[in-house]
């Protein structure tokens, strides 16, 4: 889980860019230059994004109006940091989920989001893990239900008989085995 920060290289972005990754969040860096920042961001899918406005402010409106529409990055929070005076009226009428904040209210927001990302994360690894005991429970008590010998039955003993008479020894043919009569014609059936 990733934070892009969009921003031009300038002196002071390496000291912002610090005072962002205090906040715990994995923080990646880019230029708001297409496609570069369209394709950083379809790599890390970042659950934040961070727009500097302080050079050139008409770009960075471009880049978060697409940000905000782009089917990859559309559900990612969109943060804008040091929007002119003169422009914020037109920038919030024109990204209204957009939030202007300052480096600390972003760290802190970044922080609460990081917080509750791995909370959520917490939980899916414990249901993944719940639902894999269950699934080897389950195949342990079918495997069982299979393997698990019968319950053990007492068998009565055999009532006691007179024993077999001995054989005789069978007797010689007297006569030998008459041949099957001939299979007779079917006659037709007579018209009435």
């Amino acid at each position: 889980m990733s934070v892009l920060y969009l921003a031009f290289e300038t002196d002071e972005r390496q000291g912002r860019l610090q005072k962002l990754q205090k906040s715990g969040a994995h923080i990646v860096v880019s230029e708001p230059r297409w496609p570069g920042f369209f394709e950083l961001a379809k790599r890390e899918k970042p659950y934040a994004i961070a727009i500097d406005f302080s050079q050139a402010p008409s770009h960075a409106l471009e880049t978060a109006d697409y940000m905000s529409k782009a089917r990859e990055t559309k559900d990612a929070a969109l943060f804008l940091l040091r929007v002119p005076s003169d422009r914020l009226e037109a920038v919030q009428k024109r990204l209204p989920q957009a939030t202007p904040v300052t480096e600390n209210e972003l760290s802190g927001k970044l922080a609460q989001m990081e917080q509750e990302a791995e909370a959520r994360a917490r939980q899916k690894k414990e249901a993944a893990a719940a639902a894999k005991k269950a699934a080897r429970a389950a195949a342990r008590a079918a495997a069982g239900e299979k393997v698990k010998p019968a319950p053990a039955v007492k068998a009565k003993p055999a009532p006691k008989t007179k024993p077999a008479p001995k054989a005789k020894p069978a007797p010689a043919p007297k006569k030998a085995a008459k041949k099957p009569a001939p299979a007779r014609k079917a006659q037709p059936k007579k018209k009435k």
